[in-house]
C-alpha cells in the first residue's frame, strides 16, 4: 500500500522536521510563487517540475504550512491512472471550497478537486471555521454541495441556510465523537480506494499549534479515523505546520493578512515545529500499522 513507503517531503518553507527515511526536495525558490495562491499555469508548471520524484508514488507527502494545501491538486492527479472512482478524505477546520477568482489557493483547491472526473467525493471532516455559516454562505461553492460530491462535517456550525437550498448531505455534530461515528457508518460499505489529505489546523491546540484559527479534534479521534478508513487509503498528504513568511507581492500580502495569522516567537515556532513533527510520526503509524 503506498502509504507505507518512505514519506516524501516537499521542503517550501523548512517547517518539516526529518521523519525516519524520509526524502526532501527542496523547494524554496517556488515559495513566492506558490505559497497562497496562484494562476493554475504557475501549478502546472511546479507539478511539471515534480513530475520525476512523484513518479516512484511515494507514500505520504508533507507540504509544510496549511497555505500549500492547494498543492494537493497536483499529487491528486496521480491517481488517474487507478480507473478507478477515487474517494478523498480530508481533515480540515475549513471547507477549503470557497471561491478564488485568481486561479487556486489554499482555500478553494475543494473546488478543483471536485472537478476531476476520477473523484468520485471529497468528504471534509472537522469543520469549525465560521466560513461554513449563512454570513460566508455566498463564498462557498455550492453546486458540488448540493450534488453532495462534496460534504462537509462539522461541529458546532449552524448549517440552516444550507437546507433552504436543498443541501442536504452536509452535517454538523454536537462533538466530533458523534462526526466520528456518522463518518464511520456512512463510509462501512464504500469499497473505492481512499486519498487522505490532513491539515492540522483541523486538531485541538492541545495537540499541535498552529498559526490558523483551529478546529477541536484530537489527534487520538483522528488516529481512529485513519485507522478505520487503512486498508482502502492509496495515498495520504500532510499540511499545517507553522512557518513565518513575508510575501514580496503586496497582492499576496493583503489577501493573507487578511486571514489574521499572529506573528510568532522564535522559541514558540521552534516548540511548535517540534510539537508537529510528533503529531506527524502519529499519523504515519496510523497509516503503517
Amino acid at each position: 500500500m503506498a502509504p507505507t513507503a518512505n514519506p516524501l517531503i516537499l521542503d517550501f518553507d523548512r517547517s518539516v522536521l526529518p521523519l525516519p527515511g524520509s526524502e526532501s526536495i527542496e523547494l524554496g525558490r517556488w515559495q513566492e510563487a506558490i505559497r497562497f495562491g496562484c494562476p493554475l499555469g504557475q501549478l502546472r508548471a511546479l507539478g511539471d517540475s515534480l513530475a520525476p520524484a512523484l513518479v516512484r508514488q511515494p507514500g505520504v507527502v508533507f507540504m509544510g504550512s496549511g497555505d500549500y494545501h492547494h498543492v494537493t491538486c497536483l499529487l491528486l492527479e496521480r491517481y488517474r491512472a487507478l480507473g478507478r472512482p477515487l474517494h478523498v478524505v480530508v481533515f480540515d477546520n475549513h471547507p477549503d471550497n470557497m471561491r478564488y477568482p485568481w486561479g487556486i489557493h489554499c482555500g478553494s483547491w475543494v473546488w478543483h478537486a471536485s472537478r476531476l472526473p476520477f473523484v468520485a467525493q471529497i468528504d471534509v471532516l472537522g469543520i469549525t471555521s465560521t466560513d461554513v455559516e449563512r454570513a460566508h454562505g455566498w463564498e462557498n461553492h455550492l453546486r458540488n454541495l448540493k450534488s453532495g460530491r462534496v460534504r462537509y462535517w462539522c461541529v458546532g456550525r449552524d448549517l440552516g441556510w444550507m437546507r433552504w437550498l436543498g443541501i442536504t448531505h452536509s452535517r454538523s455534530f454536537a462533538s466530533v465523537g458523534e462526526l466520528a461515528d456518522a463518518f464511520g457508518s456512512a463510509s462501512a460499505a464504500r469499497t473505492e480506494p481512499v486519498y487522505l489529505s490532513v491539515d492540522k489546523d483541523v486538531l485541538s491546540a492541545d495537540d499541535a499549534h498552529t498559526n490558523w484559527d483551529q478546529g477541536v479534534m484530537r489527534l487520538s479521534e483522528m488516529q481512529s479515523v485513519i485507522g478505520a478508513l487503512r486498508q482502502r487509503v492509496v495515498g495520504a498528504d500532510v499540511t499545517g505546520e507553522v512557518s513565518v513568511y513575508r510575501y514580496d507581492s503586496r497582492f499576496k500580502r493583503m489577501l493573507s493578512g487578511l486571514d489574521g495569522q499572529p506573528d510568532i516567537a522564535e522559541a514558540d515556532l521552534q516548540r511548535w515545529q517540534a510539537e508537529h513533527r510528533s503529531v506527524n510520526l502519529a499519523i504515519l503509524h496510523a497509516l503503517a500499522q
